[in-house]
């Protein structure tokens, strides 16, 4: 693939280069220039021998990357998993996806074409394995189809070059004689074997071999895993705003995922820009769903955040954090339940104010009653771990324990009378002392332990207080009296 800005006509050799050793070298070549023998890697001097009419622009190769990127993106238009090849290359993994366009050849077509109307030139390959698409599309005609059983006969007559090698052992090969992939099918394996036993995997011509005739497996790894529920819909023209098309996106989306049985917590709306760029805008909810109405009632106040560009032609909807669904009768009279109705109001109230404006609550595994909960805003995310409570605990925690005056206490007992609050408490009856512990692996040295009382004053009150540390304790002076909440 090939840079182009304000590209010039297509009979004009053009090259991007880079500063190199001994002044500056090509780093890569439109077609024209190609057909001409110019090469990559050589230095410009020595191209301009062979070609005058040479043109050259330096290389952004930051910006190139960047670009790749966005690519990589943008090119899940005609398949669901990519990833890029390098600094100028794309992999698309096409398996059932070339019947959407008619056949595999139709499809190149396309992609051609969406390609040169971004400014870029292509060369293109389809073959059962990845070594083999890179060296047709870099070594072959401009658009080339493999089928399984035709990868040794459309290989032979390439390049070494076209096995991935470095320059080093293209360089050697050819020094031996083995100037093609055919002729070095032909060498009796065993004494290459010899020879790069020890390569690297650029420098053994065998691996790249086996890799490229399908002999040896060649993992490949997408930018993300490839989603399992997706909705899409091929626009005529560019268009600038996809709410008309998104109530039958989520219809399409849904039925998948009641055909299967399952819900999904995330939804990824993408458009496909045709300036080669895409934007996206993600919804989360509170629990599994599959309501099409609902869903596309998150993306109300969300739309204006899309970026259009100069348009875009193509727009999925792509459900996340998908999960089986239990389908149940709630109530005998068929009413909706309620917590179905509470999750909805959370998605629209998150979807409206964002996602750090509504919290809940979330147990976690600690012994200080303070640590014991805390809140959670990403609705969207599995919780958590949590645990279960043991013990009964008030029904009201305070933020911050409140001291209380202690009158009159009781030995190893709670305060017999105690000021709170400008008032005068005396205590009827009381359970306890449940002990509390300091978490060393949180807490400063130094961190008194704590015996809560649950307690009874003379009006029925029920009150949740602890001491906090002991006599002669060596941690401070004399226990101090708290009130940490209240029971029911």
């Amino acid at each position: 693939m090939e840079r182009q800005g304000n590209s010039p006509a297509d009979d004009i050799p053009l090259t991007l280069i880079v500063e190199g050793t001994h002044g500056p070298v090509i780093h890569a070549t439109n077609r024209t220039a190609r057909t001409m023998g110019v090469q990559i890697g050589a230095r410009v001097v020595d191209m301009r021998a062979i070609c005058p009419e040479l043109q050259t622009e330096y290389a952004d190769r930051e910006g190139d990357k960047a670009a790749l990127e966005r690519l990589v993106l943008w090119a899940r238009r005609w398949c669901p998993w990519t990833a890029s090849d390098g600094a100028d290359g794309l992999i698309l993994d096409t398996t059932g996806s070339a019947h959407l366009f008619g056949d595999e050849d139709a499809m190149l077509i396309e992609m051609e074409t969406q390609f040169s109307l971004l400014g870029l030139t292509s060369r293109l390959a389809i073959a059962p394995t990845q070594g083999a698409a890179w060296a047709l599309a870099r070594f072959g005609t401009v658009r080339s189809i493999c089928t399984e059983g035709e990868i040794a006969q459309r290989l032979s007559p390439l390049s070494v070059s076209g096995l991935r090698l470095s320059a080093e052992t293209v360089l050697l090969l050819q020094r031996l004689g083995l100037k093609t992939i055919g002729a070095l099918m032909n060498v009796p394996r065993l004494s290459l074997a010899r020879r790069f036993v020890k390569a690297a995997l650029t420098a053994n011509p065998l691996v790249r071999l086996d890799q490229a005739l399908g002999k040896l497996a060649e993992p490949v790894a997408s930018v993300e895993a490839k989603p399992r529920f997706s909705a899409q819909s091929r626009l005529p023209e560019p268009i600038f705003d996809p709410a008309p098309y998104l109530p039958q996106l989520c219809d399409n989306l849904c039925d998948a995922l009641q055909n299967a049985g399952m819900g999904c917590r995330y939804l990824n709306l993408t458009v496909y820009r045709t300036d080669g760029d895409v934007s996206h805008i993600d919804v989360a909810t509170a629990a599994s769903t599959r309501d099409p109405v609902h869903l596309h009632s998150l993306f109300r106040d969300k739309l204006e955040r899309i970026n259009p560009g100069f348009g875009f032609d193509l727009i999925t909807l792509t459900a996340g954090g998908v999960e089986a669904i239990q389908i149940v009768q709630t109530q005998l009279g068929g009413e909706a339940h309620s917590d179905l109705q509470l999750t909805q109001l959370l998605d629209r109230l998150t979807a409206k104010f964002g996602p750090r404006s509504v919290s809940y609550p979330v147990v976690y595994e600690s012994h200080v009653p303070e640590r014991a909960q805390r809140r959670i805003s990403n609705f969207g995310a599995p919780p958590p771990q949590t645990a279960e409570l043991i013990k009964e605990r008030p029904i009201r925690l305070l933020d911050i324990p409140e001291e209380v005056h202690v009158l009159y206490a009781v030995p190893e007992g709670p305060p017999a009378q105690f000021i709170w609050r400008r008032k005068n408490h005396r205590v009827t009856r009381y359970a306890g002392p449940e002990r509390i512990a300091p978490e060393w692996w949180k807490d400063r040295p130094g961190t008194r332990l704590r015996d809560y009382f649950k307690i009874e004053d003379q009006t029925g009150r029920r009150i949740w207080l602890y001491r906090e540390g002991l006599h002669e304790d060596g941690r401070g002076g004399d226990p101090r009296w708290f009130i940490h909440g209240m029971f029911a």
